[in-house]
């Protein structure tokens, strides 16, 4: 098996996926220590909170100061551009943070983002591991962070409709329509009750599990009391099954 390095987490809204990527940054900081970056694309920057971290600042913001400033883009342009991107991470425990922000404005940012997102590029190949929490669509990871993933993770619960829209996401990935390479793509159910689909819904929708996430009333506790996940015990059931996906995919 190949060495994994990036994991991308996507999923329809509220199935747990950014639940998912914090407990997988968590347990690779344990491995990698502070050889472990990881990466909110997701516009609604729910990563930070989970993770307890408050930002510097955020690729957006950078995109923004530099739009309509010839004199700004140039600097960027001419400089080191990792260093730019350093200057923005959050650090925690093992691992950084950054964060790509709010989505751009109408207009073409094209080569902005293409410099910005070298910019990224660079900064990665100073970690052992990247984990990306994206949004619904594995397009938004191309177009404003990676060309290339090892691992894609589909978080979705037990409804028809959630099942779907995980299938019609990993469909995408897999079509590489929008240019982005996937090596491999698989299916997380969340919030697990013992009503795990039957064989024959699995088979419709053409999905691999990859893993389990339980129902977990510690973890939902410290959710609605806006604690860290990563204080949340390693014994409590989530962790725990989030290593056995970790231990799956990394091989």
């Amino acid at each position: 098996m190949d060495r994994v390095r990036s994991i991308a987490v996507t999923g329809k809204g509220g199935t747990g996926k950014t639940v998912l990527a914090t407990l997988l940054i968590r347990l690779l900081a344990e491995r990698f220590p502070g050889r472990v970056l990881a990466i909110d694309a997701d516009s609604a920057m729910s990563l930070p909170y989970t993770l307890g971290l408050e930002l510097k600042g955020t690729v957006s913001e950078i995109r923004k100061n530099i739009i309509g400033s010839r004199e700004a883009k140039e600097k960027l342009s001419e400089g080191p551009t990792k260093s730019v991107m350093r200057g923005i991470l959050a650090h925690g425990g093992g691992f950084d943070l950054l964060a790509m922000g709010r989505p751009e404005e109408p207009g073409c940012f094209c080569a902005v983002n293409e410099l910005l997102r070298y910019g990224i590029d660079t900064l990665i190949t100073d970690y052992e591991a990247v984990v990306i929490d994206g949004e619904a669509g594995p397009e938004q990871l191309n177009r404003r962070v990676l060309k290339s993933i090892d691992v894609l993770l589909v978080a979705a619960d037990m409804s028809a409709r959630s099942l779907e829209t995980a299938a019609g996401i990993i469909r995408v990935a897999n079509s590489y329509d929008e240019g982005l390479r996937v090596k491999r793509a698989g299916l997380i159910l969340n919030r697990v009750r013992g009503d795990r689909p039957g064989d024959e819904v699995l088979r419709r929708i053409g999905l691999e599990i990859f893993g389990i996430l339980p129902e977990d009333d510690l973890l939902n506790e410290y959710d609605r009391e806006g604690r860290s996940l990563l204080e949340l015990p390693l014994d409590s059931p989530c962790p725990l099954a989030a290593r056995e996906i970790l231990d799956r995919i990394m091989g």
